[in-house]
């Protein structure tokens, strides 16, 4: 094997190294592959397994590295740095494998952290694909990088998992000797080295050992600056970038029993998950074990499909996933089958109708597709934001059961791809594409193309999309189309299209918004509008990707935003393209070394190819090309300019430098010159500037296109036009063209596309038929919207004219013995106009050889029949019949069946012709047909006619009518609505019932939709009419009458007049002979015809009302009446249905003429009607008839009021009331008058609503005649003036009067409450208090058990009954009920257990009872009484126990030497013992004091002698067994002689 030129450069890389390293690197590889966990194509996550054997292997990997470096330190005697150096490679990988890092710059500043500093150097790197010195120039090194720049948030592939071992073990034997070294081995080698070390420390490095040192060192370091920028290379930007396929799988075609390998390639970051569908069913590579093998390589995906049957033939996927987005490549595997080899489940049930020999296509046994649409979407429009579906069935015959077709969609014939905004879906039969929401962008001529094998058909139609309602208006539309043109570091070029409608004012620029993707902050990127439809965006931030839109403006205000761009990067063109590759092969190791001396920084030189590429009034675009002279570092530009004809040259981008070669210049002086020039720069320094521009001048370069001419508009449909134009003179970078139309005379126009179009030809859709329209045109480009063209001549909306199709359905109706009658269908389509006439061919059949054609008339033949004279007798023939419109002679029908000329001998009549279906109803339709030709022996005497449904069997015919018809039509009712029916006539004479006629139908029994009837109208003259509207009309249609479905052309009795789509018969003087069935047809439509019959009693009505018509009434709405107004007015008044404007009024009073004046006062209402009539004042001669007289045209009409004895009287007596009301409200009065309120709290509220009132009024209020003072004054608040009376009773009865008065007058109001009235008042009071009584409770006391109730208060009207167990309580001694202020209780003294039991206290408020319950029992009950007992004993114990009644005082001031006598009063049950106390001591009786106690009632204390000793705090206590008490009081004695001088104190 012969080594690679690039290894035979260096020794080191020998055969060896290149037989046992790169293999050794493989089947490790490979093994490391076979060691993770099994996974399927599309499997984002491994093992926890696989993870830890990762990180052991990094933990190998460190020891195996230091051990390699310290063996060869010990060889190669190295110095202390190379083993620093290897340690902390080995460390740095260890840390890196161990913490998951997949960045290899922290083994990169280990090591430049270590190694003395060194000048930059020109490398030549074979990553880079930079030639060497005898290396061929287009080879580069293949590299594999097993570890990729980390992505926050990603989830690594297994892909890069298993490029992480390959990575590692290529690195591992990078750093290791040519010769596999066990791990024993280089153990026992490290500790030779080591003591090689300490015993050569002495001696000086020789020259070979410091050169291989060197060249170990730079082979590292050149590895990893490598590895570095492979990672840079992979993902250089840190982005995220959606999947890209950079090989798509191809199509195949393969025999049976073969095999078949797709494959693909996918770009992105990250790394994309792949899959592989089926038929767009995921594969699983277990359900079929063998049968699919799924493999991912080196960036290589591959399919393969073993042992292919016809199962396989199929549509294969390839979708391609990550955090960005999808994209999914599609191929088509197709299995062939050898030549008489075939699978009989393949035939279906009709399959020996097939030809004998048949075709082996890859789609099975088919020679040909047919393939068609049904349910086709036509001409559609939507607007902005909308949802919209087109859609159509597919039907293709034969049916290939395992093979589905290829859809594919195209708008304006480029493909259209799934998007956020379109979605396609195939259902097997239905092809559909949906738009979710509209844009402009999406308006475009839009086709389906159905490909199968190598068949295909296809359909288009346009799709117009209208502007959204805009949010101000006048506002500009929206722009459309924005699109990233030109993207760098320093900025991105944003064009757009301008939009069709500008609001009515015109635009006075564009404003250009920015968001970063992945945020939803929108910001304006220019303050000023710019008219120019391109602009350059700065300000972006290097890296980072952005979406745009853009806004109109106009003098109205700011327009809606467009759609919002693709996002795009601010990169670099050749940034991007170096992210978008990828490695091709696995990483070999082999690495090429320098020995090159580094040279010093070189200053960049001057930029070349400098040019102004874009020049407009709001900025100048520069390009130049990089020096060549620039080193090895990146370079930075500064741009320069200056005014033409000066040298002053000033730095425009001082504080941002340019890395881009281009720069887009601002804010510079419009209509002003300028050069530029650039320099350069590095860390070495400025460079020399370029060579300036020629003068450039800010202005528009591009100008505005003129606009188009010569405008012609041509008729297309019927609602549709074709506009063609000539294009715009000397129009530079052409966008295309807007379209609008307007209705003549309107002065209105619209826009006919949203999106501009190329070319000179539109058809513009969606235009009214009949109307007249003018077109005209203007031209758009990016320096804006030409003038408007000259508009076009009008030309009317209606469908171009073309020849008819061709007959149908030939017949033979008659043959005789050299002459034939034949029989037609009429054309389907007539081409827009009428039918003049058809020419018949024929030719002769020889032994089944036809002859040549000849023609059997040369003047056109009118009817759908035709005697062919001159005929051989016993000759066959076969013909061809052509119809003729204006437009000209339409295609031949085709070839008829083969009729002999012989002599018929039949008796019966031959089949009706030319039948035919109207009025199509869903339950009915009018049949009509002509009679035969061959009336058989005798003459016809009528006609039967049958009908079945269109799908029944032949022996479903059935019958309509019982005896036979003499006339030529039939209204056949009681269809079913939906069902589809198809009809036949036969006809009859005496000889019997002939042949029946060809099918008419099938016809569906429906009524369709904007289906119009006939009308009978009688005008005002009585002059009665039918009317017929058809809003279906073809360009040429034209409306029939008939009577009794016979034309109606020439009748004297009838005028028909026809206008437009509308058409009236006029009756000149309709009559008994008028009777029948009126009929219009509208030609040149699918049977659209309505009928109107006439009989006797319509007849008589129509007569009638034309009387009426003629001598006309006003028809009254309202008969004469009179009411009485507020200030006792009278008003007379009527109501017509209608008046005009000249109605006139006679008012008429007993006979004679009345006339406005003093006391009449006349008026008329035309719009209502109303005629009204008013007077002061009814007085005793204004007793009478009232009579108004109405004139209004031709029509008349009157009514009449009589106003005389008692009702003339009641009316009057009114009015005078009325008017005395009126004098009443001048003055203060009341609204409401006085009335009582009963309120919550039980208090009685008199209450009246008074108006007209001001500050000076006062109000009085009277009770019996007697005023009442009222504390607060009125404010007369909201009009309410009220009294309240508290605690209602009987002494409140009486009669109450209040009275307003001031300057103005008085009025007053009086209540009665007294009698009944009091009496209804208080049973609402007692009603008010029963409701606020509260529920019983109860309360135990010393007596016994009390129920009781709160209420507001009590009132003796209010009656209180007691009820126990149902029963009313019979109140004594014991039991008594009671009131006590706001408490009603039962009190239940000494209670027993038979007063246990419910308890029911009613209030009767004098109507209604109103009840509260208790239920005293169980542990009521048992509280109760409990509570009873303790308070019982309590009381006696209060009783009897002992007390002081009286009789001590609290201080006793005594003088010396006297007799201090006391006595008190004591009680007690028992006899209460007594004992005295002094200073809280018991105190005994003496001679100096004396205590007795006497009849167990009085105690006495006695002090003889009182003595100054004896004052202090005494005490006397009682006491006995149900209790004790004390008194204190306390004894002073006083010496005479103080006392005079106290007396002075006192005095003072």
């Amino acid at each position: 094997m012969s080594l690679p030129f690039y290894q035979k450069l260096h020794e080191h890389y020998d055969r060896s190294y290149r037989n046992k390293d790169l293999h050794t690197t493989m089947s490790q590889y490979q093994q490391e592959k076979k060691r993770s966990a099994i996974y399927t194509h599309g499997s984002t996550a491994y093992s926890s397994r696989s993870s830890a054997a990762h990180r052991q292997k990094s933990e190998a990997f460190s020891q195996v590295s230091a051990a390699s470096y310290q063996q060869q330190a010990s060889r190669a005697s190295e110095s202390a740095l190379s083993s620093a150096v290897s340690r902390k490679t080995a460390s740095a990988y260890d840390y890196g494998y161990s913490h998951g890092l997949t960045d290899s710059s922290l083994m990169l500043e280990d090591y430049s952290s270590k190694l003395s500093p060194q000048t930059k150097r020109a490398k030549k790197s074979l990553l880079s694909g930079e030639k060497k010195e005898n290396l061929p120039s287009d080879y580069m090194v293949p590299i594999f990088s097993g570890r990729q720049v980390h992505v926050s948030g990603i989830t690594d592939t297994e892909e890069e998992r298993i490029k992480e071992a390959a990575a590692y073990i290529a690195r591992r034997n990078l750093l290791a000797r040519e010769e596999g070294v066990t791990a024993a081995k280089q153990s026992t080698v490290s500790q030779e080295s080591r003591s090689m070390l300490r015993q050569e420390e002495g001696f000086e490095k020789s020259r070979k050992v410091a050169i291989r040192e060197k060249a170990e060192h730079l082979s590292l370091k050149k590895t990893l600056e490598e590895t570095e920028a492979c990672h840079k290379k992979l993902n250089e930007d840190n982005l995220l970038h959606a999947p890209e396929f950079v090989i798509e799988p191809r199509s195949h075609t393969v025999w049976e029993k073969g095999h078949v390998k797709l494959h693909c390639s996918v770009a992105g970051w990250p790394e994309p998950r792949l899959t592989w569908y089926k038929n767009q069913v995921p594969i699983n590579v277990h359900a079929n074990p063998g049968k699919y093998i799924i493999e991912s390589r080196y960036g290589i995906h591959t399919l393969e499909i073993n042992a292919c049957d016809f199962e396989d033939t199929a549509q294969y996927r390839a979708s391609a996933m990550n955090a960005k987005g999808e994209l999914s490549a599609y191929a088509s595997v197709v299995v062939k089958r050898y030549k008489g080899e075939f699978d009989e489940t393949f035939f279906r049930a009709g399959a020996s109708t097939l030809p004998p020999i048949f075709a082996v296509t890859p789609y099975g046994y088919a020679s040909k597709f047919d393939i068609h649409f049904d349910d086709k979407f036509d001409v559609s429009f939507g607007r902005e934001g909308e949802t919209m579906s087109l859609g159509c069935r597919v039907v293709i015959t034969p049916e290939i059961k395992h093979f589905q077709p290829e859809i594919q969609w195209y708008r304006n014939g480029t493909p259209v791809s799934p998007s956020k905004w379109v979605q396609t879906h195939w259902s097997g039969d239905r092809a559909t594409l949906t738009f979710s929401h509209l844009n402009k962008e999406d308006e475009g001529l839009y086709k389906i193309r159905v490909r199968m094998g190598d068949y295909y058909e296809q359909h288009s139609a346009y799709v117009f999309v209208r502007d959204a309602d805009a949010e101000i208006e006048g506002a500009p539309a929206s722009p459309l189309d924005v699109v990233p043109l030109d993207a760098n570091k320093d900025y991105i070029t944003i064009s757009w299209k301008q939009p069709a409608v500008d609001g009515g004012s015109p635009i006075l620029g564009y404003f250009i918004d920015k968001c970063e993707v992945g945020t939803d902050s929108w910001s304006q990127c220019n303050d000023t509008p710019v008219k120019f439809a391109r602009f350059p965006v700065t300000g972006l931030i290097e890296g980072r990707s952005y979406i745009f839109r853009v806004r109109a403006v106009n003098k109205t205000g700011i327009g809606l935003p467009s759609r919002v761009s693709e996002p795009v990067a601010a990169l670099d063109p050749a940034e991007k393209a170096r992210l978008k590759s990828r490695p091709s092969a696995p990483w070999t190791g082999q690495i090429i070394v320098t020995e090159e001396e580094p040279s010093e920084g070189i200053v960049p030189g001057p930029p070349t190819d400098l040019s102004v590429i874009e020049a407009t009034q709001s900025y100048v675009v520069l390009s130049w090309k990089p020096p060549r002279q620039r080193g090895h570092e990146g370079i930075l530009y500064f741009v320069e300019k200056c005014d033409a004809g000066t040298e002053n040259w000033q730095q425009v981008n001082m504080e941002l430098p340019v890395k881009s070669p281009r720069f887009a210049l601002f804010d510079l002086a419009e209509g002003k010159s300028y050069r530029f020039r650039v320099r350069c720069s590095n860390s070495a320094g400025v460079g020399e500037p370029s060579e300036a521009t020629e003068v450039t001048t800010v202005e528009d370069k591009l100008d505005i296109p003129k606009p188009p001419s010569t405008i012609i508009p041509c008729r297309n449909t019927d609602t549709s036009v074709v506009v063609t134009w000539e294009e715009s003179k000397d129009a530079k970078e052409l966008v295309g063209y807007y379209i609008e139309s307007s209705i003549v005379g309107s002065g209105k126009w619209e826009p006919c596309n949203n999106n501009p179009v190329k070319g000179m030809r539109f058809t513009c859709h969606g235009l009214t038929t009949g109307q007249s329209y003018i077109f005209r045109v203007k031209a758009v480009n990016a320096a804006g919207v030409s003038e408007y063209s000259q508009d076009s001549e009008a030309i009317e909306v209606k469908a171009a004219i073309a020849a008819p199709s061709p007959p149908y359905d030939i017949t033979c109706l008659e043959s005789f013995r050299d002459s034939m009658v034949l029989g037609w269908k009429q054309p389907d389509k007539t081409g827009g106009a009428e039918i003049t006439g058809y020419y018949v061919n024929y030719r002769e059949v020889i032994d089944g050889v036809p002859g040549r054609w000849r023609e059997a008339n040369i003047k056109a033949v009118s009817d759908e029949a035709y005697k062919i004279s001159n005929l051989k007798e016993n000759m066959v023939y076969q013909f061809q019949v052509a119809a003729m419109n204006i437009a000209g002679l339409g295609a031949p029908s085709a070839v008829s069946a083969s009729f002999k000329c012989e002599e018929w001998t039949i008796a019966v009549p031959g089949p009706p012709h030319s039948l035919k279906y109207s009025e199509v109803r869903k339950t009915s339709l009018v049949l009509q047909w002509k009679p035969p030709i061959h009336s058989g022996r005798t003459p016809v005497t009528g006609y039967f006619v049958d009908v079945k449904e269109a799908s029944a069997k032949e022996d479903q015919w059935r019958g309509l009518n019982e005896a036979a018809l003499k006339n030529t039509y039939l209204k056949v009712q009681g269809l079913k609505e939906g069902v589809s029916y198809v009809f036949r006539a036969r006809a009859v004479n005496q000889a019997g019932v002939g042949k029946p006629s060809d099918l008419a139908g099938p016809v569906v029994a429906e009524t369709r939709p904007g289906t119009k009837e006939v009308v009978v109208n009688v005008d005002d003259d009585g002059v009665i009419s039918l009317n017929f509207e058809c809003d279906q009309m073809a360009p040429n249609s034209e409306f029939v009458w008939s009577k009794d479905y016979v034309p109606t052309e020439e009748s004297p009795r009838l005028e028909v007049e026809s206008k437009g789509n509308k058409t009236k018969m006029t009756f000149k003087d309709l009559g008994m002979e008028d009777l029948g069935i009126y009929s219009c047809d509208v030609t040149d439509t699918d049977g659209i015809a309505s009928s109107y019959l006439i009989d006797e009693e319509e007849l008589k009505r129509l007569l009638a009302l034309s009387q009426e018509h003629k001598f006309p009434t006003v028809p009254v709405k309202s008969e004469l009446a009179v009411e009485i107004l507020e200030k006792g007015q009278v008003r007379f008044w009527m109501q017509a249905e209608k008046l005009s404007g000249n109605a006139k009024v006679n008012y008429i009073f007993n006979d004679k003429e009345i006339f406005e004046g003093p006391k009449y006062k006349m008026h008329i209402d035309q719009s209502t009607g109303i005629i009204e009539m008013f007077m002061e004042k009814l007085q005793y001669e204004d007793e009478g008839t009232y009579t108004f007289q109405i004139q209004d045209g031709r029509a008349t009409g009157h009514s009449t009021l009589v106003l005389i004895g008692d009702v003339y009287k009641k009316l009057q007596k009114e009015a005078e009331l009325q008017r005395q009301e009126w004098i009443r409200k001048q003055g203060p009065h009341f609204t409401e008058y006085l009335s009582w309120e009963v309120t919550g709290e039980c208090n009685v509220l008199l209450k009246c609503k008074v108006a007209n009132i001001k500050k000076e009024t006062l109000i009085v209020w009277y009770k019996d005649e007697r005023e009442i003072s009222v504390d607060e004054k009125h404010d007369f608040k909201d009009g309410i003036c009220t009294l309240l009376i508290t605690e209602f009773s009987k002494k409140d009865a009486g009669i109450y009067e209040v009275i307003l008065k001031d300057d103005r007058g008085k009025d007053k109001s009086r209540l009665k409450l007294v009698d009944e009235a009091f009496e209804e008042l208080m049973t609402e009071v007692c009603k008010t208090i029963a409701l606020s009584a509260t529920d019983l409770k109860v309360q135990s006391t010393a007596e016994g058990i009390r129920l009781y109730s709160f209420v507001t208060y009590y009132v003796h009207d209010l009656k209180v009954n007691w009820s126990h167990n149902g029963a009313a309580i019979k109140y004594t001694d014991r039991v008594k009920s009671g009131v006590t202020t706001k408490q009603i209780w039962l009190q239940i003294n000494e209670p027993t257990p038979n007063d246990e039991g419910k308890y029911v206290m009613e209030l009767f408020d004098g109507k209604t009872g109103h009840q509260k319950t208790l239920d005293l029992s169980g542990e009521v009950y048992k509280e109760a009484f409990d509570e009873f007992q303790r308070l019982k004993q309590a009381a006696i114990a209060e009783k009897n126990r002992a007390r002081i009644v009286g009789g001590l005082p609290d201080v006793v001031t005594v003088q010396e030497g006297k007799v201090l006598n006391l006595t008190c009063t004591v009680w007690g049950n028992p006899t209460p013992e007594v004992s005295w106390l002094r200073n809280e001591k018991l105190l005994s009786s003496d001679e100096h004091c004396n205590l007795r106690f006497e009849a167990g009632k009085t105690a006495y204390f006695t002090i003889s002698g009182v003595r100054t000793s004896d004052s202090g705090k005494y005490g006397l206590v009682v006491k006995n067994s149900y209790g004790s008490e004390i008194s204190d009081f306390t004894v002073s004695v006083f010496i005479p002689e103080e006392e005079p001088a106290k007396g002075d104190k006192k005095a003072k």
